[in-house]
C-alpha cells in the first residue's frame, strides 16, 4: 500500500507532539558547539546522532545521496564560513546504492520513469549523479576534491570514515 501526504503529515504531528511536550533545547545557539559537520548518505538506515555520538547541538549533519562533497559544498562553505565549523568528517557506507550503477543507468531509469523530456532535461542540465565503484577511493576523492577548494581554508581537518550497516560500526578509512 502506496503512503500518502495524510500518513505522513500524522505520523509528523504525532511525533511534534510529543517531543515537543518535553523539549527543552531552545536555547542552544545557532552554531554547532563542538565546531564540526558531519556529510553522511542519506540512507534511512543510518542515524548519525546515535551512531555518531552526536548529541543536539553539537554539530552539523549533512545529508545527501553517497554522502558526496561535490553535492554538500554550498552546506559545507555556509557551515565553515557563516557558522564557524573548524572540521569535517565525512562518512559513507557499506552497502550505498552509489556503488550499484553508473549515470548512463540513472539517465535510463529516470527516462523510463519519467519520459523522454525528463531525460532531456537532465541532460540539459548535465546532471551527475555523482555514483562511486569503491568506497575508500570515494572517501579519498572527495578528501581531494575539499582540498582542491579555495573554498576550505587548507587547515581544516578533514576525515573519511565507513559505516558498516550490518553492525553498526564505524571506522576510520582516511
Amino acid at each position: 500500500m502506496p503512503v500518502t501526504n495524510k500518513d505522513i503529515a500524522t505520523r509528523l504531528e504525532a511525533a511534534s507532539a510529543s517531543y515537543s511536550s518535553t523539549f527543552d533545547k531552545g536555547h542552544l545557539a545557532l552554531p554547532p558547539a563542538k565546531k564540526y559537520l558531519v556529510l553522511t548518505c542519506m540512507d534511512a538506515r543510518i542515524d548519525p546522532t546515535r551512531a555518531f555520538g552526536i548529541e543536539l547541538g553539537d554539530a552539523h549533519v549533512i545529508r545527501n545521496a553517497g554522502a558526496s562533497t561535490k553535492d554538500a559544498l554550498r552546506s559545507i562553505v555556509i557551515s565553515q564560513q557563516l557558522l564557524a565549523t573548524e572540521a569535517i568528517v565525512i562518512v559513507k557506507h557499506t552497502g550505498c546504492g552509489m556503488l550499484t550503477f553508473k549515470n548512463e543507468d540513472a539517465y535510463g531509469v529516470v527516462e523510463g520513469n519519467l519520459g523522454a523530456e525528463a531525460q532531456k532535461e537532465l541532460e540539459e542540465r548535465k546532471l551527475d549523479f555523482l555514483p562511486f565503484p569503491e568506497l575508500k577511493e570515494a572517501i579519498q576523492n572527495d578528501i581531494e576534491f575539499l582540498r582542491g577548494s579555495k573554498l576550505v581554508k587548507d587547515e581544516v581537518p578533514i576525515s573519511g570514515w565507513v559505516y558498516e550497516v550490518k553492525t553498526g560500526k564505524t571506522v576510520r578509512v582516511v
